[in-house]
């Protein structure tokens, strides 16, 4: 199993601005999250984003953390 990384993430994000995609929420499951977070760029703009965390988001897109091990989808 591969775990989701930040370029990953950089990447869908960058695939989907280029089809002309606006996304409106990243879904990631929790221990993705917590792999995420141990990236210090992401965890400067997620935890800046906002005091609670059912509100953060990343490069101005909601996050919302699912029961799912690993998943990383964006939603538009």
């Amino acid at each position: 199993m591969s775990f989701p990384t930040v370029k990953k993430l950089d990447d869908i994000l960058k695939d989907l601005s280029n089809e002309s995609e606006k996304p409106e929420k990243i879904l990631i499951g929790f221990k993705a999250y917590g792999e995420l977070m141990n990236d210090r760029d992401f965890f400067k703009e997620v935890a800046g984003s906002a005091m609670d965390p059912n509100k953060r988001k990343y490069k101005n897109i909601k996050i919302k953390v699912t029961q799912d091990d690993y998943q990383l989808e964006v939603k538009y």
